[in-house]
């Protein structure tokens, strides 16, 4: 009895840190877990994982597991995360440093992304002011690629969430191809359209939709689907009947509620009365109002939907992420070595890990800012001018056997380009 006292006794005055993953899943999760936890064990540190995000932290009985190094090796390359997840996001009433104090706490590691690390860097403020010196360290994790990281720095999962997307959209398009139809395919991404027009780039997809390229003019599910009958009637004159169009999510963020409630979905709506667009899938909808527009022009064309979201988000690592997440994972420590606090970690390709402080790339209200797919980039400008199948004004004699009003459907009009 008196060993088991005693060796609490000694946990309880142990340096730790604790790990807390915020928000929704992205592969290389447990790989920054399991480097993390690799080497402050190797620095004599306790390792907690907090189970529920922040609010166990602040909870009296808060939900956690220890990390030990065979458990921390076992994860390594597991898609998933460990340490179980959660999008609350505490009020400043709320903070207290119980947890801090009592389990001798000197680093809160993040992973997440932007509203995970405002809320890390609030507390850490929070604790500043009350005497309480902890370092805390953001580690920028999401499938969007939307974080204003470093020129050729991507988030961590984005690469793997990609490799699995281009995998469902060839599979997809074999299926466009053999069956003789169209699919409209949906990409996840919360404002940025990085996502899908990685997958489309990189499975020449005839048409990519991104909110981005609405730069000059209103983004409306009118121009969506017309975008979209452009590439059906080009491919037509190309003498091709099938294919695959993939809109990012991200365009529904562009829009008010009122153009959204009049797509005709029934949607359900939160205390605020804006519609709930996580229970409804956005290929649905663009397929569904694709299938009124073509019946009401008298296109005979078949088309399906496809939704790329929660498949993408729990795959294994692949080896970018596996090796990225491990660097970013040993920069936590490098970082916390050199007293740095409040800022993301990151790792530029050469490998030199960087700090990027909270405070430089909030806005006033505290908003980090997403980082959108560059429209004057050449890569985009490739893709778009030169890999994609759409209607220009060289087409429009060829197209009238098919509509009426190919002006109409001009990509670069319809875009104000």
């Amino acid at each position: 009895m008196l060993n088991d006292l005693s060796s609490r006794k000694n946990l309880t005055m142990q340096s730790s840190i604790v790990i807390i993953c915020g928000g929704g899943p992205a592969p290389g999760i447990n790989t920054v877990i399991s480097t993390v936890a690799k080497v402050f064990l190797k620095s004599g540190y306790r390792v907690i994982g907090l189970h529920g995000g922040y609010k166990s932290l602040f909870n009296d009985n808060p939900s956690m597991i220890d990390f030990n190094f065979t458990l921390a090796d076992d994860i390594q390359k597991q898609g998933g995360s460990a340490i179980e997840m959660s999008r609350y996001k505490p009020k400043d009433s709320e903070f207290n440093a119980r947890f801090f104090v009592e389990y001798n706490v000197k680093l809160l590691v993040t992973i997440g992304g932007d509203d995970t690390a405002s809320t890390a860097n609030r507390i850490s403020m929070f604790l500043g002011q009350n005497d309480i010196k902890i370092q805390n360290i953001h580690v920028p994790k999401t499938i969007d690629n939307d974080l204003p990281l470093p020129e050729g720095s991507p988030t961590f999962g984005y690469y793997s969430a990609k490799d699995e997307g281009v995998r469902i959209a060839q599979t997809v398009y074999e299926d466009a191809r053999t069956s003789g139809n169209w699919f409209v395919v949906s990409a996840m991404g919360r404002e940025a359209g990085h996502l899908a027009f990685g997958i489309g780039a990189a499975c020449h997809l005839p048409m990519i939709i991104i909110p981005e390229m609405f730069n000059k003019t209103t983004l409306t599910f009118d121009k969506i689907t017309r975008l979209i009958i452009s590439s059906i009637v080009k491919r037509k004159i190309l003498g091709i009947r099938y294919g695959v169009a993939i809109v990012s999510e991200g365009v529904f963020h562009f829009m008010t509620d009122e153009e959204i409630i009049s797509s005709g979905v029934n949607f359900t709506f939160d205390d605020h009365g804006h519609p709930e667009l996580g229970n409804v899938s956005k290929a649905h909808i663009y397929n569904m109002l694709l299938q009124y527009k073509l019946k009401e022009i008298n296109l005979d064309i078949k088309s399906r939907p496809v939704e790329l979201g929660y498949e993408l988000r729990c795959v294994r690592p692949v080896s970018f992420d596996l090796m990225y997440c491990g660097l970013l994972g040993y920069g936590v420590k490098v970082l916390f070595d050199q007293g740095i606090s409040g800022a993301i970690v990151t790792s530029d390709p050469a490998g030199n890990c960087i700090p990027l402080y909270l405070k430089d790339l909030a806005d006033s209200n505290g908003k980090i800012k997403p980082r959108l797919v560059n429209m004057n980039g050449e890569k985009v400008k490739m893709v778009m001018n030169e890999g994609m199948q759409y209607l220009g004004e060289e087409d429009y004699e060829s197209a009238r056997q098919y509509i009426p009003n190919p002006e109409e459907y001009d990509f670069k009009k319809i875009l104000n380009w």
